[in-house]
């Protein structure tokens, strides 16, 4: 640390904001460390502030190689226990795999760049892969968020619609996959041809789109990209899970009644217990699409930010975008393993170290469309 940094950190009240509003050390900004080949993605909005603590570098990194680890060990555990395991090969769960797939791929790539990022303070691996990085970070992430779509309109297909729903296939499965990642590399694509950019962010220890570029043409995009990627999907999945939760709240009231007639305490049957379990999953689901929604709304309040009000945005704000967006990717391999009963099963099998065995597993149902459909139409 030069005297300059060493004089600067000195004030405590320092600390606390990151940095001033303007750089009181002349030319000494956080861009200085940026080398010459990057120089030119980086906005003039970023020369105004001072180099950051060195201490949320080092958090960062932590914090970074940490996520990394479970994410890329958990996603990983996933995909083979659910390809290794006949009784969860069915197409409901090749969406699942899909979503573990795309979590890997997203701290399998990101992570170990930011890291060292972290180490040098500073983006060291030239404009060409920083453009890289920010394209398959945005592939992966909008291939998540297609994936959580597509499990929630097949949790409303077999909850909702029951013996009128037409089964989820193979087929339907692997066009819906295909779907996510098209579309999610379509839309991805733009920034690297002019519509747009990828540029290093305003600690610079990552790259993404570029919020501060004053064109119409940048601003249209990114308004766009989030209609698509952000606002949709919320819509989706918030019409689906009203009549998801309205659906099985009428059943369970159906059930009440019935037993009060009958005058027993309960009908809880093994075919209402499959049912109750349905209930259960569609929490579990709620719980992982809310979770993604967190970890994304920081990001999208960033971007906005920085097109509306630039001067709102610092680079310490930029460090909590790419924490909460990354950390997504940890959160649903612990959430099915803890809620999948098939996958826990599974997981004492194959690796006992890690499994979440609970008592009476084996009375709880499967996931699965097809399962789920046939108790439907039983309950019927």
């Amino acid at each position: 640390m030069t005297l300059v940094e060493m004089s600067y950190w000195d004030n405590p009240a320092n600390y606390a904001s990151g940095g001033p509003s303007t750089n009181p050390y002349g030319n000494y900004t956080v861009v200085d460390s940026a080398s010459q080949e990057i120089l030119h993605m980086v906005d003039p909005h970023w020369y105004q502030y001072p180099p950051m603590n060195p201490l949320w570098y080092g958090l960062l990194a932590i914090f970074m190689v940490v996520m990394g680890t479970l994410s890329v060990c958990g996603n990983f555990v996933v995909i083979w226990v659910f390809m290794n395991t006949k009784a969860l090969r069915s197409p409901a769960n090749l969406l699942v795999v899909n979503l573990a797939i795309s979590d890997f791929l997203m701290m399998f790539f990101m992570c170990p760049p930011m890291v060292i990022n972290c180490y040098y303070q500073t983006w060291i691996w030239g404009a060409f892969a920083c453009e890289l990085y920010g394209c398959i970070g945005s592939i992966v992430g909008c291939c998540s968020i297609f994936s959580m779509v597509f499990i929630t309109l097949d949790r409303y297909n077999v909850i909702v619609k029951g013996v009128s729903a037409t089964p989820l296939t193979t087929k339907g499965a692997m066009l819906r996959i295909l779907f996510s990642w098209v579309t999610a590399i379509g839309w991805c694509l733009p920034p690297l041809f002019g519509f747009n950019a990828y540029v290093p962010e305003g600690n610079l220890t990552a790259c993404g789109t570029d919020y501060l570029k004053e064109s119409l043409s940048s601003h249209l995009y990114l308004y766009f990209y989030s209609s698509w990627v952000y606002f949709t999907p919320l819509t989706i999945i918030v019409y689906s899970y009203t009549f998801i939760v309205s659906a099985v709240s009428a059943h369970e009231r159906q059930m009440r009644e019935q037993a009060k007639k009958m005058g027993v305490k309960s009908l809880r049957s093994e075919e209402a217990k499959k049912t109750s379990n349905e209930c259960r999953l569609a929490k579990v689901a709620l719980m992982t699409v809310s979770l993604w929604f967190m970890a994304w709304t920081p990001y999208l309040i960033i971007n906005y930010a920085g097109m509306i009000n630039k001067p709102s945005v610092s680079p310490l704000l930029t460090i909590w975008g790419s924490v909460f967006a990354k950390a997504n990717s940890v959160y649903n391999p612990i959430v099915y393993a803890i809620s999948h009963p098939k996958y826990r099963a599974a997981l004492e099998k194959k690796l006992p170290c890690l499994s979440c065995a609970t008592e009476g597993r084996e009375s709880q149902g499967d996931t699965t469309s097809t399962v789920t459909t046939n108790e439907k139409s039983e309950s019927a």
